[in-house]
């Protein structure tokens, strides 16, 4: 009605008049009196009517209100007169003013932008190929956001802020397509994406939506001003910019006025929604978008801002809201507009229909019919190659294919050259070629940068593309082109197409070169070269844009003229227009910058692995982004084939032609390394696993193909989209595997049809998985299609999809083709019961079928009543197992007639957590029955009332089951209880029944197993937690009725108390072979104590007690039934746990009085008090019956531990006490009067009143054999204490007073035992970390007594006082020092007052500084200070000292301690003092020319010399003969050694002359000649009074082996012969030789010992050594290691060696004895009583060999030292414990055998037994921890014992420092 008011007085009368009249009929007639009035009312009035109508009406469309405002038009005068119209309109005179010249400044801008737009799309039109249809542009719509993570990858903690969705996943299928119009109706104001790869045409179609925008046309409304920015233009101004500025002189530039603009700029303030934004190609944008997240303020249109930020505040709605945005970019690109965008779309690739139809219009506009056929084949060699076919999905790669094809079609037909039409491609521009008056970006859409479709993610989906199938490829006829076979090599292909043509500028034909690739690229190397180089840097600084200055003018015009580049203009920030210059397309720049790595030098071998990884289509934000399509490493790998090495070749070749292939050669090497550690990666996920595919395929090395696989045997590609190239680069891959097959996971992954087309290509696969819920009933159909090819098929995976019972029964038709098919997953899936019985068919059909999954699949008990009832007809199902409607899985065997004989094993059923009914229990009862034997059914989960459960009890004998029916958590009652008992007695088949009413309820029936005849089958009854009162145990027992086979009874966690136990206990008569009652848990008290053991001394057959009153009750009563002796049957009464009063241990020890069995008597855990002790020592000697008392953890102070010690003085057949407190304690007796004991006491606190008492209860008590107080607090005066009163104690073998705080002072206290103690035989302390102190006893007098005293940092006054106490002592003494740090003065001092007398002393001091020079100055001034020496000695770094009154020095050493010939020169005027002097030893040192002189000056002064020894480690030609005169003159020299010296011709000349009296000789490791050691050994015939002769190692030839055997032929007196390894050195051919030197030694009557280790004698060396043992009656000691003595023969020496009855050692390791000679050994070495030396170590025996050792050990008394090492089994308990009839036993070597903790506890038992035990070897066992745990506390009680060896054993570093620390001996070390 405003309109109406507005009209003039006059003429809007009669129109007033009616306003009121609000009728529609009234309404039509105003308007027609208003229309019928302007239409002859003036121009004025008109004008101010529309003007103000525009004003008033805010929804009138854009192009309506146009039309009328310029209809209306203004005049000046009339604006500028304000007069006008007034009082004719009600509009304010501002909104009069202001509105008219905005909307015509506005029309004048579209108007201009429209007219740029279509001469934009004219230039872009006149190239194209086919005409552009946006009806026909097809896009997949992205589905609603959802979570997504990377695909085939969980994201970690530090993934999560660099998420990338997966783009395959959130497009829909390609039913669910719509067209480019369709999907852009609806996005005003909205920002809508659309997403497609590099030559997708994107630029393309938004050219064409500006021209239909232009024409009135299309899905954006002409009233909109349409503006298009291509971010390319944008990335060139750097400055900032307004909004006006962007629209108005960089868009379409206007030449209007500052007002006039303004005008504009603030009607689209305005009228934001009035604009529509086209942002073209974000992936090319050098700046990154962001959303903002916070609510900030609209940005100011006029300030100038960055374009980065321009374009943010357009999509963050901070500029023009309301505007309508379209951003185009690939989809990588997507991220960045998270959150910002309304809608996305994909766009996709051309189907085989859009292709064959753009390669018909090329090739048609050639305009002839030649090219036309042309094209038909082009369109057949195109489907024929999947890289072609791929390729041109994208419409810009598809114009590049077509000029390949074409090159290739000709030059198969034309050699020689040809000449075609002109044609206008889609990809060339002339130079200069460009409209001056505005900006022109790009020529056509097909110059857009980006990826080549394998590179992009959607690139490569398009519809329609069969690769094989639908559309099947025709072979390409012989005529045809050679169609590369990889992307490489296409490229290859597309840049010889280029090159070949020549494109006329003038507008002529096009010439196309013909000729050979390599010939046009040598051609060309130059330009080729430069354009390489400029692509290689623009790779390296992502720049796709060349201006020219960046290239020669002539490339460029080289360029555009061969279709390599394409000219873009650019308008700089000035305004100014520029050429700029691209590649046709991207992965054309990235083919030739990879070209430049490959054959220039330009980039490094470091640079080049730099840039070489795998770049996958799904990207993080982390990932660094590029405008490239990460293309570079796939052309990399295609130009490392060798089909690419000639090209190459012609590229990398210099002007002189050489270079060339050396350097590609090398290039070519360096990718495939790096290609190969990426095919070893064991690390890669799915996307990356694809792409090394890629990689592979292209490098066409079936080499790196098996790589690939041989890591990875299942190639895992989860979550991602593949396509039919993926599949085909697969394809490679697998099937370089052969017959070794692979597996291809598909999990999640997206998949068209078509690819499935392309998979049986992939041949030998094993293992197909799919699993998506994209996969349903027609994806299973068109796979059941295919799997009949995959013979080699042995799983198949379709879970978590969308199959239902119509996909099944596809499946099941399709799998009986494949044979070899094992498992098959279809859980997950919407099957239903119909969809079960297919699949079950295919049990009978799939002879190698084992596993069956169909869980989740929505069915019902019926589906499982029907696969049970397949077990009646099918008998090879193992299992059914069924969880609820989750799980539902059959497996089955396979069984043949090769294995028919074995065991069947029957079926299980488990149907878990099913809601049963009577009715379904009894149709599974039923179908149960009629199943053959089943062995476990499982029906747990399911509640059962009363009634279900009868039904199965009825049922139950009838069913066939060998082991149980499980019925847990079935909310069983006492009634049911009771009704399950009855099985026992009334199905005789059930043998356990096991019950437990409380949470977690469990019942189990077991049955006998198929046994027929079931008596004397033993039974089990447990009804554990089940809150049974004894009233309820009344009624079990009458519904068990008579059950005699009980066995085990376990009522144990229920609510009996003292009555159910008493009621327990009446009914044992009536359990005639019960073994077991548990009867734990169940409240019983106090009373029961008594009332058990009671039970135990009246029940004959009740053995064993077991009371615990811990953190759980327990009462276990054991039974032994059967006829025994009562007198020496064992009974046990434990309590544990418990606290006994003292009146509770009377009447329970009263009780025990009355068991007349041996017993055992355990109370650990136990608080017993003083008085409760006390009562038991008062009863104790009433027990005689008792055998051994256990107080473990039961005493817990000194006092305690002390009343029990009384028991010694209470009992007389006490044999051991071992008491400690809170630890293991133990009291054993014997059955009569024990003849020794045992007392072992420690870590109690015997300081004051405690040591006495003790020491009167042990001087009261019986004879000792060892005393233990270590560990307890004694410290120096309690062990003084002890010592004064030692004499009086009854002490045979040991008293150990270790870890009690000892002193110096303490040390001297208990040294003293020696002076006052006669049976005191030894001393050994050290005080340092071990902290021992053992005194030895001794029952002989008169005997040798020592002090061991190590690591007990002795002072002066400490060493004084040792040789005053052992001065005084009576016996002879023995003293050992070890690392006490000495000083040499103290040494002489403690010489000095040593009292020898005429029991003599021997003493050695170990300290590390004697060696050298001061052990040659420390023996010269013990020889001064002492006349008493008879012999010094110096070894290593010991002293050795033996003195004696009056008596000469006789022997002198120097061994092995690093002395020096000048050293000697202080010892000369010694050693001349001593003419008694009958021994000198200095082997082993450094003696030179100087020592020999020495020598040669002392020698003459030692008449009575009979023994010298200069052994050396280093062979030395001057020493020998230096002394061979010497030594020639000393006539009294008998022994001789000369050992590792080397002798010069004239020494053994010389020598010869005094071998003939020497009675010991060793000439081992001597080096001389030939001629030289002849003269020797030939002497040695002449030694006929020799008794030792040592020639080890040497090297003998024939002729001196000779010698040597006849010299042993006349050497009659020898009695220790070594001769080892010198039939090695005579060499291996040499048989004869061994045989006749073992044949000379016949004679050697008064052989002892004879060491020929080495020989490899044989079998036959062997027969021929035995002959002499007959005569050898003396033989003391035999040593043949190495020498191949088999089993048998092992046999033969052992019988030949029972003639020697004196034999002490017997080596025989490292040959190949085994059970055969272990077996002659218990025979033989029985009456070899003197051995004390066994070593069989490195041979072959067995477990039945061990046990026969063991029985020759038994019988070896003497034995000292044995070594197993590594006898070749690890079953040696036998031996271990036949070690306990070794009294003598020193050292036991049992390493690397593999034993384990059996022989470690075997050792355990033995090392208490032999007293003298000092070293085991157990290294490299399988000893645990709790082995070697064993072995420290065996330790305690053997004090002897110096070392266990444990190295390499079952036992951790951290265990082993552990237990290192806790016991010293213990060595884990390997040293």
């Amino acid at each position: 009605m405003k309109l109406f008011q507005m009209m003039p007085s006059d003429a809007g009368c009669n129109i007033n008049q009616a306003s009121c009249n609000r009728s529609s009929a009234a309404v039509t007639e105003h308007i027609k009196g208003l229309l019928e009035y302007f239409r002859v009312a003036n121009a004025a009035d008109c004008r101010t009517f529309l003007q103000s109508m525009c004003v008033l009406c805010d929804n009138i469309p854009m192009h309506l209100e146009s039309r009328l405002m310029s209809a209306a038009g203004y005049e000046n005068s009339e604006l500028s007169n304000p007069s006008v119209m007034a009082g004719k309109s009600s509009l304010p005179p501002s909104k009069q003013l202001i509105k008219r010249p905005r909307i015509d400044y506005w029309m004048q801008y579209i108007a201009e932008v429209i007219h740029s737009l279509q001469r934009r799309w004219e230039r872009v039109s006149e190239l194209l190929v086919s005409e552009v249809q946006l009806e026909n542009v097809w896009v997949s719509v992205r589905t609603a956001n959802r979570a997504r993570v990377r695909p085939d990858q969980t994201p970690g903690p530090g993934d999560k802020r660099a998420r990338t969705p997966e783009p395959d996943w959130d497009y829909g299928s390609m039913d669910s397509r719509v067209t480019l119009e369709n999907f852009l109706q609806g996005c005003a104001g909205k920002v809508t994406v659309l997403v497609g790869p590099a030559g997708s045409g994107k630029t393309l179609l938004m050219s064409c939506l500006g021209q239909q925008w232009a024409h009135g046309l299309g899905p954006v409304p002409s009233s909109c001003l349409f503006v298009l920015l291509e971010f390319r233009q944008l990335n060139i101004l750097s400055r900032p910019l307004s909004l006006s500025e962007l629209l108005l002189r960089h868009y379409v530039p206007v030449k209007h006025s500052d007002h006039e603009k303004e005008a504009i700029v603030d009607y689209l303030l305005s009228n934001p929604e009035q604009s529509c934004w086209v942002l073209d190609g974000y992936d090319e944008f050098h700046n990154k978008i962001t959303k903002q997240d916070l609510q900030i303020e609209l940005l100011d249109p006029e300030k100038p801002l960055p374009v980065a930020d321009l374009i943010s505040g357009l999509l963050n709605r901070l500029l023009l809201p309301g505007c309508t945005l379209i951003v185009t970019c690939r989809v990588r690109d997507v991220l960045d507009l998270e959150g910002m965008s309304d809608k996305v779309g994909l766009l996709l690739g051309w189907d085989c229909q859009e292709i064959k139809e753009y390669v018909d219009n090329y090739f048609f506009k050639k305009g002839h019919s030649a090219n036309r056929a042309l094209g038909v084949k082009a369109a057949e060699l195109l489907v024929s190659s999947g890289h072609l076919l791929a390729m041109s999905s994208l419409p810009a790669l598809c114009n590049m294919t077509c000029i390949c094809l074409e090159y290739l079609l000709l030059e198969s037909r034309n050699p020689g050259g040809t000449s075609i039409p002109k044609e206008r491609s889609e990809t060339r521009l002339k130079v200069g070629e460009s409209e001056k008056k505005e900006p022109q970006i790009r020529k056509l859409e097909d110059t857009e940068e980006g990826g080549y479709v394998q590179r992009e993610d959607q690139g490569r989906s398009y519809e329609g593309m069969m690769m094989d199938g639908t559309i099947k490829r025709p072979p390409p006829p012989h005529t045809q082109a050679q169609i590369p076979s990889t992307l490489t090599q296409v490229y290859l292909s597309v840049l010889g197409a280029f090159l070949s043509r020549d494109l006329d500028t003038r507008g002529n034909n096009d010439k196309l070169n013909t000729m050979k690739l390599t010939d046009i690229l040598s051609q060309h190397r130059s330009e080729l070269g430069e354009l390489s180089k400029l692509a290689w840097n623009g790779v390296e600084e992502s720049k796709i844009l060349f201006m020219n200055e960046d290239i020669t003018q002539n490339v460029i015009e080289f360029s555009i003229r061969k279709g390599l580049f394409s000219q873009v203009e650019l308008r700089c920030e000035d305004g100014m227009l520029v050429n700029s210059y691209c590649f046709t397309h991207l992965t054309l720049q990235e083919f030739l910058a990879a070209l430049r790595i490959m054959t220039s030098d330009d980039v490094s071998d470091m640079h080049l692995k730099k840039r070489f990884s795998l770049r996958t289509r799904w990207m993080t934000r982390s990932d660094r982004r590029t405008v490239f399509t990460d293309s570079l490493h796939l052309f990399l790998c295609g130009l490392a084939s060798p089909y690419c090495t000639p090209a190459l070749v012609h590229l990398a070749r210099t002007s002189g032609g050489t270079g060339g292939p050396i350097w590609v050669e090398k290039r070519q090497s360096l990718v495939l390394n790096l290609l190969t550690k990426l095919c070893q990666s064991n690390n890669l996920t799915g996307p990356k696993i694809l792409e090394l595919c890629h990689c592979v395929q292209e490098s066409q090395d079936h080499q790196l193909a098996k790589q690939v696989v041989g890591v990875r045997p299942t190639l895992e590609l989860r979550n991602i989209r593949l396509l039919p190239n993926d599949i085909d680069a697969l394809a490679f891959v697998v099937n370089s595997v052969d017959n070794n097959g692979v597996g291809l996971d598909f999990r999640a992954c997206s998949m068209d049809s078509e690819c499935l087309d392309v998979l049986p290509r992939c041949q030998y696969i094993h293992y197909l998985s799919f699993c998506s819920r994209k996969y349903g009933d027609k994806f299973a159909e068109k796979l059941s299609s295919i799997l009949p090819k995959f013979k080699s098929l042995r799983k198949l995976e379709f879970c978590g999809a969308s199959l239902t019972s119509t996909g099944a029964a596809s499946l099941a038709s399709a799998l009986p083709n494949c044979p070899e098919v094992t498992e098959i997953n279809l859980s997950d899936n919407n099957l239903k019961d119909g969809g079960i019985k297919p699949i079950a068919e295919l049990f009978t059909k799939l002879p190698r079928l084992v596993l069956v999954k169909l869980g989740q699949n929505n069915s019902s008990l019926e589906a499982v009543n029907f696969l049970i009832g397949k077990m009646s007809s099918f008998s090879n199902i193992e299992q059914i197992h069924a969880d609820g409607m989750k799980e539902l899985t059959v497996t089955i065997s396979q069984k043949s007639d090769l294995d028919s004989h074995k065991t069947k094993c029957e079926p299980t059923i488990s149907l878990l957590n099913q809601k049963w009914s009577r009715s379904d229990m009894q149709q599974l009862a039923n179908s149960l029955a009629r199943c053959p034997a089943l062995s476990i059914v499982n029906i747990s989960g399911g509640h059962l009332d009363v009634d279900t459960l009868r039904m199965l009890i009825e049922f139950l004998p009838k069913f066939k089951i060998t082991k149980k029916i499980i019925v847990n958590d079935s909310g069983l009652t006492m009634e049911g209880l009771v009704s399950l008992t009855a099985l026992l007695s009334d199905c005789p088949t059930v043998v356990e029944l096991r019950i437990r009413l409380q949470s977690p309820a469990q019942v189990s029936i077991a049955f006998s197993g198929g046994r027929k005849n079931t008596n004397g089958v033993s039974k089990v009854l447990c009804l554990r937690c089940c809150g049974l009162l004894p009233t309820h145990l009344e009624r079990v027992w009458r519904s068990l009725g008579t059950c005699p086979d009980l066995t085990f009874l376990d009522v144990s966690s229920n609510c009996l108390g003292n009555n159910g136990l008493r009621k327990l206990l009446d009914i044992l008569p009536r359990l005639s072979v019960i073994q077991e009652i548990n009867a734990s848990n169940n409240g019983s008290g106090k009373e029961r104590v008594v009332m058990l053991a009671g039970a135990l001394c009246s029940q004959n057959s009740l053995t064993e007690i077991h009371i615990s009153d811990g953190e759980t009750e327990q009462v276990i009563l054991k039974f032994c039934h059967g006829e025994r002796d009562e007198n020496h049957q064992k009974k046990l009464f434990r309590m544990n746990n418990s606290s006994l009063l003292p009146s509770d241990m009377t009447t329970l020890c009263k009780r025990l009085v009355l068991c007349h069995c041996y017993l055992e008597l355990d109370l650990s855990y136990c608080l017993l008090t003083d008085k409760a002790i006390e009562n038991l020592l008062k009863v104790l000697p009433k027990m005689t019956s008792l055998q051994r008392l256990n107080v473990s953890h039961s005493i817990t102070s000194t006092t305690g531990a002390l009343a029990l010690v009384r028991c010694l003085n209470v009992s007389q057949r006490v044999t051991s006490v071992e008491l400690r407190p809170h630890a293991e304690s133990f009291i054993t007796f014997d059955s009569v009067k024990a003849k020794e004991t045992s007392c072992r006491l420690t870590h109690c606190s015997l300081q004051g009143d405690n040591l006495e008492r003790l020491l009167d209860i042990l001087q009261q008590g019986p004879k000792l054999s060892d005393l233990d107080l270590s560990s307890n607090q004694l410290e120096d005066e309690g062990v003084k204490k002890f010592v004064d009163r030692l004499q009086k104690l009854k002490i045979t073998s040991y008293v150990n007073l270790s870890n009690n705080g000892l002193t110096q002072k303490g040390l001297l206290d208990v040294a003293n035992a020696l002076c006052i103690c006669n049976n005191v035989s030894g001393v050994d302390i050290s005080l340092k970390a071990e902290d021992r102190c053992v005194i030895w006893s001794t029952q002989y007098e008169d005997c040798v007594k020592t002090l061991s005293v190590t690591d007990s940092g002795l002072e002066h006054d400490h060493l004084v006082r040792l040789a005053e106490i052992m001065s005084v002592t009576p016996s002879p003494i023995k003293l050992e020092f070890q690392n006490n740090l000495l000083q040499s003065d103290w040494i002489e001092d403690f010489l000095k007052l040593l009292n020898s007398g005429q029991r003599g002393f021997s003493m050695s001091i170990d300290e590390r500084w004697i060696r050298s020079e001061e052990a040659v100055s420390l023996l010269c001034r013990c020889l001064h200070l002492s006349s008493n020496i008879h012999t010094i000695r110096v070894h290593h770094t010991t002293l050795h000292l033996s003195l004696m009154e009056s008596t000469e020095l006789t022997s002198v050493s120097l061994v092995d301690c690093a002395v020096e010939g000048h050293h000697l020169a202080s010892m000369k005027s010694i050693i001349q003092r001593c003419p008694l002097l009958t021994q000198l030893d200095f082997s082993y040192n450094n003696l030179g020319i100087d020592g020999a002189e020495f020598l040669c000056s002392v020698l003459p002064s030692l008449p009575n010399l009979t023994s010298l020894s200069i052994g050396s480690k280093e062979a030395s030609v001057a020493v020998v003969e230096k002394l061979s005169e010497a030594l020639v003159q000393a006539t009294a020299i008998q022994c001789l050694n000369l050992s590792g010296h080397a002798v010069s011709d004239m020494a053994a000349k010389i020598m010869t002359r005094m071998l003939p009296r020497l009675r010991s000789l060793n000439l081992s490791h001597c080096e001389w000649s030939a001629s030289g050691g002849l003269q020797l050994i030939q002497t040695l015939g002449e030694c006929v009074s020799l008794e030792g002769l040592c020639l080890d190692c040497l090297q003998l030839n024939e002729e001196s082996r000779m010698a040597l055997a006849q010299a042993l032929r006349k050497i009659n007196s020898i009695r220790s012969l070594k001769l080892n390894k010198i039939a090695t050195a005579m060499g291996p051919s040499q048989t004869n030789g061994v045989l006749d030197l073992l044949a000379a030694m016949e004679g050697l009557n008064r052989m002892q010992d004879i060491e020929l280790n080495g020989w490899m004698m044989g079998d036959r060396g062997i027969e021929e050594l035995t002959r002499h043992f007959p005569v050898w009656m003396e033989l003391r000691r035999i040593s043949l290691s190495k020498n191949l003595i088999s089993d048998l023969l092992g046999e033969m020496l052992l019988e030949a060696l029972k003639s020697c009855t004196h034999l002490e050692e017997l080596h025989l390791p490292s040959n190949s004895l085994g059970d055969v000679t272990a077996a002659r050994m218990a025979l033989v070495l029985a009456s070899l009583t003197n051995i004390s030396v066994l070593d069989i170590s490195e041979n072959r025996i067995g477990h039945e060999g061990s046990v026969s050792l063991s029985k020759a050990i038994m019988c070896m008394k003497n034995l000292t030292k044995i070594d197993l090492t590594s006898v070749g089994t690890s079953k040696l308990c036998p031996v271990a414990a036949s070690l306990a009839h070794c009294p003598l036993l020193q050292d036991v070597r049992l390493g690397w055998n593999n034993c384990g903790d059996k022989v470690a506890l075997e050792l355990v038992r033995v090392m208490p037994l032999c007293r003298k035990l000092k070293r085991i070897d157990l290294e490299s066992n399988a000893i645990s921890v709790s082995g070697a745990e064993a072995l420290v506390k065996a330790l305690q009680s053997c004090p002897a014992v110096q070392i266990i060896r444990l190295w390499r054993n079952n036992v951790s570093t951290t265990k082993a420092q552990t237990l290192s620390l806790k016991e010293r001996r213990l060595n884990f070390s390997s040293t």
